[in-house]
This record gives C-alpha cells, structure tokens and sequence, in this order.
C-alpha cells in the first residue's frame, strides 16, 4: 500500500517557526515518524514538500497517476484559499486526510476555514507531529476498507 504525505508552504521551516504552535520537531523527523509507523503498519510512507503552489498541484496529479492508496496532506495556509488544490485532490479517487499539527478553529478566524473539507475523508487538527501519526493510522484504515469494498 502506497501513502502519500503532502507538506505544504513554510513546511521545510518546522523546528525554527513559530515553535508555540509547532514544536520544535523538524519536517525530516515527521517524515521519519511517518515512514517507521508506515513499516509498522505494513505500508509505504512518500512525503512531499514544496512552497510552490503549481508544484504541489503536479505531485496530486502524479498521486492519481502513480494510483495511491491514500493522501495525506497539511497544507499549511493553504488549506484556507487554494482552490488549485482543492481542485487537484478532487481528481483523486482514494482516501484523504486533511491535517495540521495546531487547532486551526483555536487560531485566527481565517484559519477557521478549509476549502478541502468538502472533498477530504476528515481532518485532524491540534495533537502537533501526533496529527501526522492519527491521520496516518485513518488513512491507512480507510484505504483497506476502501480496498475491501
């Protein structure tokens, strides 16, 4: 089974921003998080990262191409505006995790808003790198019931 983890904008900073709301675990000990808890589980973890809108289009495309099983994906701020991508994550046909490691309804009002709820499987919010190893766990249940169907 193949899991695809999206990083959004300002992902490649964590461990150096904003360490009140993210800790200060760094991307690559997320995405090593994610990939031991990926052989536990009996799949592979791909993480991505980009501050590129166009190229984070380009990955969720490949993702539909490359068939996965599952999708997870912290957007970042653009959770709150990026139709591309929401509009991208549609094409898909497998399960997908919305998730970010703070509250975002606890945050600014414009936080409050993701344009993916409508398309995604559900959203984690607010349990820091535990977010990624909750949605990880979700998706990974939702692409063998998906499988099973």
């Amino acid at each position: 089974m193949k899991i695809l983890m999206l990083h959004g904008i300002n992902h490649n900073m964590f461990g150096k921003r904003d360490p009140k709301q993210y800790g200060t675990t760094t991307l690559d000990e997320i995405d090593g998080q994610l990939r031991e808890l990926g052989r536990q589980l009996g799949v592979d973890v791909e993480s991505f990262q980009t501050n590129h809108e166009g190229e984070m289009v380009e990955r969720i495309h490949q993702g539909y191409f490359d068939q996965v099983d599952a999708v997870l994906i912290n957007a970042g701020a653009w959770t709150h505006y990026s139709y591309g991508i929401r509009d991208a994550l549609a094409i898909l046909t497998c399960p997908i995790v919305e998730l970010h490691m703070s509250n975002i309804h606890a945050r600014e009002a414009f936080r409050h808003q993701s344009v993916f709820a409508e398309i995604v499987q559900g959203q984690i919010s607010g349990f820091g790198v535990d977010s990624y190893l909750i949605a990880l766990r979700t998706a990974v249940e939702h692409a063998k019931a998906a499988k099973n169907k």
